[in-house]
């Protein structure tokens, strides 16, 4: 992980002529991602594959049941590595997963990027992010008042999920992979933890 700053600046206010971050993020290559989190542009590589099949997994098994509401309760939107502005341009993350409940987020299609902040997230930890995830990503999800936060690890193929209470978001459950959670907010429908290495 790479982190980029100017020390001319913060957040997206640059010199005059200056790019600003969101710019430089908008200019990154073919294969990297960008997230601009307090005021620092943080670049990373793609996902390897067991990251992305542990995130496209996950997906699945949600979306059914709480997107579609196929043998489960619906009213979900629950979306891929969305862009999400906590802070019209400023700060800047993209999860892995996020979800949001259809009541509060009523149209998608029509925006370049997501100004409502998601009910629930989900990050995959990779070496290159964990430290990231943990220590950068998740104050900020608490600041903004993200209320479910979920930390998924497929290299010791465990689950940890985390409530928003008070100002913290505080640890709820530590799973194993021969778990089946039904953890908030996705706790009508279990699924197996082993299948999302598969």
């Amino acid at each position: 992980m790479v982190s980029t700053t100017s020390p001319a600046a913060t957040g997206s206010q640059m010199a005059e002529g200056a790019k600003t971050l969101y710019e430089k993020l908008e200019e990154l290559p073919e294969g990297l991602n960008g997230e601009i989190i307090d005021g620092q542009l943080y670049t990373e590589p793609r996902p390897k594959p067991d990251h992305a099949i542990a995130a496209s997994n996950l997906g699945a098994d949600l979306i059914g049941p709480y997107s579609r509401g196929r043998n489960g309760p619906g009213g979900w939107w629950i979306i891929d590595e969305p862009e999400i502005h906590f802070a019209r341009k400023s700060e800047v993350v993209v999860p892995d997963l996020a979800g949001w409940r259809r009541e509060r987020l009523v149209t998608i299609f029509d925006d370049e990027y997501f100004t409502t902040f998601p009910d629930w997230v989900c990050e995959v930890l990779s070496p290159t992010t964990r430290s990231k995830d943990r220590e950068i990503k998740m104050p900020l999800f608490a600041r903004y008042r993200v209320p479910y936060v979920w930390l998924l690890d497929p290299k010791i193929y465990t689950l940890e999920t985390y409530e928003l209470r008070g100002a913290e978001l505080v640890l709820t459950g530590t799973y194993g992979p021969a778990s089946s959670p039904a953890a908030a907010p996705f706790d009508a429908v279990a699924f197996k933890l082993a299948d999302l290495w598969m």
